[in-house]
Formats: C-alpha cells, sequence, structure tokens
C-alpha cells in the first residue's frame, strides 16, 4: 500500500462528492493505492481555501495551473464546469498525471477529440465519470444480457428525466445557457453511456431536440428585470438502431414534472426482459420466458453481497447501495488503473463516443433526417 496525491479542481457539488469518495475508497475497497487530498482549486482563492477546511485537503490552490504544476499531486479530478475540462486535462497529460474527469467530457465534440489526443499522446491513465451505470444494478443488468439471459435483444429504451426546471416561472441561471448545460449536454451523456454500455455502438439515428420555455425571468430581480432567453434545450428524444440489430429509443428532460432521477431503461430480448429505474436503485426487474404462460411475471431482485460491488459497502442483502457510493466505486476503479496501469473502463475514448452520439443527435435535429454514425 502506498499514498498517492490528488488534485481536486473544483469543489462544488461534485467536488464534494468526489472528496468524500476519495476520502473512504480505501476503506472500502482496501485499495492498494490510498488517495490523499493535497490540492484543491475553485474559482477564486477563497473558494479553495473554504473547499480545503470542508473536506480536509492539505492546501489551497490560487488556480488550476498551481493544482496541476504541484509535484505532490500525482493524479487529478476534473469536477469543474466543462468549458474548463479541456485545458485541465491538456496540462496534466502534458506532465504525465493521470486524469479523471467528470462527465461530459469537455463542452463540445472539439474539446472531446482533443482531450483523447492528448490522452494518448500522454499515455497516461485517464477516465470519465458516468457514475449511474455502476450501480450494483446496473453492472448486472449488463452481466445478464451479455451471458445471454434474454435471448438475443431486440429492443432498448433509456431516459434520463428530471424535472428541476419543470416550472416555467424558474429563474434563468447558468444551467439555461450553453450546449454543455442544457439537456442534450448535462442529463443526455448519462442514458447515452449506459445504451452504448448494454447494448453497444449506435450505427444511425434520428432526433428531436426542443427548448420548451424559450424565456425565463432573470435570475438577478424576477420581479423588475425583463425575461431572459433560454439558450439550450429542455428536452430531446432519439430513435436509434444498434451495430447489433436491436432498435432504440431515448428521451432526456428537464422539464419532466413528477421526475427525480428518472434514470431508466428496459430491455427486451428473445428469451426475457430487464427493467430498471434509479429512483428504486437497489432493485432489478427480470423476466424470464420459461414455464407455463399463468406463472409467468417480472421478479424483483433486490440487490445484495452477491451482486457486483455490494459487499464491500454491506453484507446484508437489501440493505442497499447509495449515490455516494457509486462515485466511491469509480474512485476505486481510477486507482486501480493508476496502480496496474490497465485502463479501466469508462476511459476519455468513452467519452468521446458519447460526445459523437450527442452531436449526431444534434445534427440529425437540424437537418430533419436521419444520420449515420461513424464508426
Amino acid at each position: 500500500m502506498r499514498h498517492i496525491g490528488i488534485g481536486l479542481v473544483g469543489g462544488g457539488y461534485m467536488g464534494k462528492a468526489h472528496a468524500v469518495a476519495l476520502t473512504s475508497v480505501g476503506a472500502v475497497f482496501d485499495t492498494a493505492l490510498r488517495p490523499r487530498l493535497e490540492v484543491v482549486a475553485a474559482g477564486s482563492l477563497a473558494s479553495a481555501e473554504g473547499y480545503a477546511r470542508a473536506y480536509g485537503v492539505t492546501r489551497a490552490a490560487k488556480d488550476w495551473h498551481d493544482l496541476v504544476a504541484d509535484p505532490k499531486v500525482e493524479a487529478v479530478v476534473i469536477a469543474s464546469p466543462p468549458s474548463t475540462h479541456r485545458a485541465i486535462a491538456e496540462a496534466a497529460f502534458a506532465r504525465g498525471k493521470p486524469v479523471f474527469c467528470e462527465k461530459p467530457l469537455g463542452a463540445s465534440l472539439q474539446d472531446a477529440q482533443a482531450m483523447v489526443a492528448a490522452a494518448r499522446a500522454s499515455d497516461a491513465v485517464n477516465m470519465v465519470g458516468f457514475n449511474y451505470v455502476r450501480t450494483p444494478a446496473t453492472q448486472f443488468a449488463r452481466k445478464l444480457i451479455a451471458e445471454g439471459a434474454i435471448g438475443a435483444v431486440t429492443w432498448f429504451r433509456g431516459e434520463h428525466t428530471e424535472d428541476f426546471l419543470a416550472d416555467p416561472a424558474a429563474p434563468a441561471s447558468w444551467r439555461t445557457h450553453g450546449l454543455a448545460n442544457g439537456t442534450m449536454g448535462d442529463l443526455s451523456p448519462h442514458m447515452i453511456n449506459c445504451a452504448l454500455a448494454l447494448m453497444g455502438p449506435i450505427t444511425r439515428l434520428s432526433a428531436m431536440v426542443e427548448t420548451v420555455h424559450a424565456t425565463r425571468p432573470s435570475n438577478a430581480d424576477p420581479s423588475n428585470a425583463g425575461p431572459q432567453a433560454v439558450t439550450n434545450d429542455d428536452h430531446a428524444q432519439i430513435m436509434c438502431r444498434f451495430a447489433g440489430g436491436a432498435m432504440g429509443h431515448l428521451y432526456f428532460s428537464r422539464v419532466a414534472t413528477g421526475r427525480k432521477m428518472g434514470y431508466a431503461y428496459e430491455v427486451h430480448g428473445t428469451k426475457g426482459a430487464i427493467r430498471f429505474d434509479q429512483e428504486d436503485q437497489n432493485a432489478l426487474w427480470f423476466y424470464r420466458s420459461e414455464g407455463p404462460e399463468e406463472r409467468r411475471g417480472f421478479t424483483k431482485i433486490l440487490t445484495g453481497p452477491a451482486h457486483p460491488d455490494f459487499r464491500p459497502f454491506c453484507q446484508g442483502p437489501g440493505h442497499g447501495t447509495g449515490y455516494l457510493d457509486q462515485i466511491i466505486i469509480e474512485a476505486r476503479d481510477f486507482l486501480h488503473a493508476i496502480h496496474t496501469g490497465q485502463p479501466v473502463w469508462p476511459t476519455f475514448a468513452d467519452g468521446l463516443a458519447v460526445w459523437q452520439v450527442v452531436d449526431a443527435a444534434l445534427r440529425s435535429a437540424t437537418e430533419g433526417r436521419w444520420t449515420e454514425l461513424n464508426s
């Protein structure tokens, strides 16, 4: 066992999640590498100092340049806005330092392409953060599909739906401006990543992308200021064909009234089916086409120690894992990749594959036609 110095860029919602995960991962998984939070950088030195005190980080950096250059920082975790991802990752790779980057990988397809090129040139370990696909239930679903438990897959339906902007009176914010902050940049990558993980590559698609509420009240003073234009999308849908032959449908929304964490999917095969909903993340519904018809039905499988990555958290079946546990599993994988020198899915290349689907969907919606994806 040895310690490894971590530099954390960003201390907000995801920065805190990664700080907690990196502090806990050694105890949960008995990792060969034990992370030590050496430096944190944020939007200002004052913010970084506050995060350092709160999270137990050794010191605060004046900016991310200072963090990346620090010799005690052996690996970098990027939890800052997408527009900052590319420059930070390129600087870290130039110094040969491993990088974990939150999704989406950069703020555009071009950012993602450049980040993959930098990762390959450096040959440093790289991972992108798609945490939801790491729940024990979804890991088990992936295993069942790969083993042929539901036969040849014929259809996939996936959604990532939330309602944090369902109210048209909700004020404008950073979320209502910029592609990377819209539904296609923010929510769709998670479910696209899930679809690619469970089903394999998408070969062609047809998409519709829409802004439901074109204006919102000013976030400065909604009572006096005029409406602000919303410059990104509220919801979108994709019809697609997977390389394996199955049809698919994906839907993403931040205006889906009543949905809080609607990361859900349904997979049909010739011998069975699978259903999952992140709002009940410790359960997987499994149907088998066997036995008398009157005895058939979906079985609710409660995850427990027999399922992937559950036992390290709890030895009691049905006790459940939570959101932060997904981030801890990601931290374990990142440390394992650094320790072994072997890539662990999903790498930056997998993050690029998601952006390629997003880009194709945006082109399809603009042009009003089916769009082919390059392999």
